[in-house]
């Protein structure tokens, strides 16, 4: 079996058009001269044949003298009749090369401005010469923009790339389907697919075809896939992890609460009561990692807002007091209010938004959590920081699991994609509002069940 690889079928199949091209020529231009001299040689046959009908019928009695200007009349008429005739057929072969040359360039641009790539034709400068329409869409630089100007889609880290292309090309080896990167006319980067190829024109002058294709559905799709990929290596390590980190907690939670049972004092019975707290808030995170992938159904039960925001915040107050932060609670219309929840995931909520908070302030920075009305049967809880924010090209892919702006080893980009899934499981809904140098703001909303009176279960 005989394999041809496309890169190498190119030249050959260049080459055999080429060739058959230039016989085709050559056959025409044959057929053109054979036309004119026959023709020619007929119509002086024939011109020739009737002067001697007209002068053997009218003038075989003629003298010396008139003989003589018949036949020079005989070769002035052939010269006029051979010189009409010709200038006709030549102008009449050339009307139809020119009409031919006009069907074959106004098909050559329909196939360049149809093409569902972006087409440009330029030299080894890097001047432009051709610009499809798609390109123009593409790109958003117009015809009138880039032809005989210096190609203005190559991004600066990606130009030592194309020049390396171009000499592979002139080498021989076209670039087939090359995954790489170009911008448009605002400046921004994107992925496209890139063939380059070798164009020569009839007089012998070379140029570089480059056809790119639009791929950012293509990479962000794969981006998803590995990132699906990913949350199933996790939920498989969180297995793990919840098999070995549950055990040591629990006989952690069994000795401190038999340390509880056997000491009375009530400084130490407050501290024993937030490690066993902490503890159990431990337990139930690492539980929480395993459930990310496959959760069982919540065990929701009537629950306060403002009594598990407590817990929260005196769970973390190590960390608060590390950082000389200021917590300002203000739950105002929240105080009371009962949320039918299940209490380790609201705590585990609050503690991500809270370690977020607290990660992006400055030292000495504040944090203010307040309540806000809603209208019946739904309240809103709002975290408010005077942090670093988040810019405008991350905010959209801030709740994306394993997406990160912190340090490496510093977050693993689970924390909010977490906290989206347990506000959504409790019928509630959560959105971030930040800017630059100014902050972020926090806004989740839950349907409420009901009030309790105010101080009762806090």
């Amino acid at each position: 079996m005989l394999v041809v690889h496309c890169a190498d079928s190119i030249p050959l199949v260049e080459g055999a058009l080429g060739g058959a091209k230039m016989e085709a020529n050559h056959r025409e231009r044959l057929w053109f001269w054979a036309t004119l001299i026959l023709s020619s040689v007929s119509i002086t046959a024939i011109v020739f044949g009737i002067w001697e009908l007209v002068e053997g019928r009218f003038f075989r009695e003629a003298n010396y003298l008139t003989l003589h200007y018949l036949y020079i009349t005989r070769g002035i008429a052939s010269s006029l009749l051979l010189a009409l005739w010709a200038s006709w057929y030549v102008l009449h072969e050339r009307q139809k090369t020119e009409a031919e040359l006009r069907r074959s360039r106004e098909r050559y641009r329909g196939l360049l401005h149809v093409s569902p790539s972006a087409i440009a034709l330029y030299d080894a400068a890097l001047q432009v010469s051709e610009w499809n329409e798609t390109a123009a869409r593409l790109y958003g630089f117009t015809k009138e923009e880039v032809i005989g100007h210096v190609l203005p889609t190559v991004p600066r880290e990606k130009q030592a790339e194309l020049m390396e292309f171009l000499q592979r090309v002139e080498a021989g080896h076209p670039i087939l389907d090359v995954e790489t990167l170009r911008r448009d006319n605002s400046g921004t980067s994107f992925e496209v697919q890139l063939s380059l190829l070798p164009f020569q024109e009839p007089a012998g002058r070379r140029y570089f075809l480059e056809v790119t294709s639009d791929i950012r559905e293509r990479v962000q799709m794969r981006s998803r896939l590995l990132e699906i990929e990913k949350l199933t290596s996790m939920g498989k390590m969180a297995a793990g992890t919840a098999h070995h980190l549950n055990t040591p907690l629990a006989a952690m939670l069994l000795r401190v609460q038999m340390m509880r049972e056997r000491l009375h004092h009530e400084l130490c019975s407050a501290d024993l009561e937030r490690l066993e707290t902490g503890l159990r808030f431990c337990q139930q995170f690492v539980q929480r990692l395993l459930e990310f992938s496959r959760r069982p159904p919540a065990q929701k039960q009537p629950e306060k807002i403002s009594a598990l925001m407590r817990s929260v915040v005196s769970f973390l107050a190590p960390s608060i007091q590390a950082k000389r932060a200021q917590i300002v609670l203000e739950l105002g219309s929240a105080e009371g209010e009962q949320v039918l929840a299940d209490r380790n995931q609201v705590e585990a909520l609050f503690s991500v938004l809270l370690s977020n908070a607290l990660d992006a302030i400055p030292p000495g920075g504040t944090i203010v959590i307040w309540g806000c009305g809603m209208s019946p049967g739904e309240m809103e809880l709002r975290i408010a920081d005077n942090g670093c924010g988040i810019s405008e090209v991350h905010f959209p892919r801030v709740f994306e699991p394993f997406f990160t702006t912190k340090e490496s080893g510093k977050g693993t980009g689970l924390g909010l994609a977490i906290a989206r899934n347990i506000v959504e499981e409790h019928g509630g809904t959560i959105s971030l509002e930040s800017k630059p140098d100014q902050g972020t703001v926090a806004c989740i909303r839950f349907p409420v069940i009901g009030r309790t009176p105010s101080g009762i279960g806090d």
